[in-house]
Parts: structure tokens; C-alpha cells; sequence
């Protein structure tokens, strides 16, 4: 199946809008406690802020998600802190075209990440959870597949994560600054 990524993005809302529109008070408030916790370093807002390429970044998400309320926040934090970053939420339950696009390991998963350049070419895909995550959940051995996110993700869990989406940011800019399509475009 052939996205058309620029519409898919285009039907994207910000973080704020996108809760209001798909979370009740419960659901943002779960997103709201994680998204406080989140505490970039000196480190990691410096390499953020010399990101020089436009990124757009699409979250397929669901506002109820325990997996969505743990780490969507993680990526509000670096679109604050990069104004090359355009980050949107679209929606699981309301988009039935995408999210059977994006499925993971045959299922519907939830956050799923799509990167995409400044002229919508789709560059990666990332989700549904970072290492962090998928470790803390065999050590633990514990509830659903996709946890309600009632108790967000301990400090150094938080930091794990954060550092490993922050990788993956990362390493899809460095794609689209080493781009040779890019690179004669901006003339760098």
C-alpha cells in the first residue's frame, strides 16, 4: 500500500490538539504526569538544537495507550527544544487506512513513529517501544501488552528511553543531512 504521506501529515494535529480531540481528563492527565518528567540534558538539548533539517515526524498513537502516555512525551520534549521538528499525532482508532499500514509483528501497535524529510519521502519507522521498555517488561514479567500507563516509567527508565528515541531522531537527521538529494537542494 502507497501512503501519501504529505496528507497523512497533513491530517496530523500537534500533541495538545491531538489529546483534546482523542484523550479524556484521565488520559492527558496520565500524559501530563510523564511529560513533567521528562528532563533533557545540557547534552541532549545542544544536539537538538543543531538539528538543521527539517524533520517531520508522524506519531500514529492512542491517547489511552499506556505505551503512548510513557514516551509521546519524550518526543514533545525534543520538538520543544528543535524548531525542525514538526511533530503530529494521528490517531489509531480514526484512521483505519494507516494503522493497517503501520502494523508491527502483524498487530496494531501503538506509538508507531514515522520520520519523514522536509519534502515528505518517508525515512524511517520506529515503535512500538524502545529496548527500555521491551527489558523493563520481560525483568517484570507483568500485565497487559499494552500497559494502561496508570504508574508512568521510574526515573532511570525514563532517562533510558529518552535517550534511545533521542538515537533514533538522531540518526534519521544525520540521514537527511548527509543526503545528496538534500544536500544539492540547500547547497550544503
Amino acid at each position: 500500500m502507497s501512503i501519501d504521506w504529505r496528507a497523512a501529515f497533513a491530517q496530523g494535529l500537534p500533541y495538545d490538539a491531538y489529546l483534546q480531540a482523542h484523550g479524556t481528563e484521565a488520559h492527558r492527565e496520565r500524559w501530563r504526569r510523564v511529560y513533567e518528567r521528562v528532563a533533557l540534558t545540557d547534552a541532549q538539548k545542544e544536539l537538538l538544537r543543531g538539528f538543521v533539517r527539517q524533520m517531520n515526524v508522524l506519531v500514529l498513537a492512542g491517547a489511552w495507550c499506556g505505551d503512548c502516555a510513557n514516551q509521546c512525551p519524550i518526543l514533545k520534549r525534543f520538538a520543544e527544544e528543535s524548531p525542525r521538528i514538526d511533530l503530529r499525532f494521528i490517531d489509531q482508532e480514526t484512521n483505519p487506512e494507516l494503522t493497517e499500514a503501520l502494523r508491527i509483528n502483524g498487530g496494531r501497535r501503538v506509538p508507531v513513529v514515522v520520520f519523514l524529510s522536509e519534502d515528505f519521502f518517508e525515512c524511517a519507522r520506529y515503535g512500538d517501544r524502545v529496548l527500555a521498555f521491551y527489558r523493563q517488561m520481560a525483568r517484570d514479567q507483568l500485565g497487559p501488552a499494552c500497559p494502561a500507563g496508570v504508574v508512568p516509567p521510574g526515573d532511570d527508565l525514563l532517562r533510558a528511553a529518552t535517550s534511545e528515541w533521542l538515537a533514533e531522531f538522531e540518526r534519521v537527521h544525520l540521514m537527511l543531512r548527509l543526503s545528496p538529494r538534500l544536500r544539492e537542494r540547500h547547497g550544503d
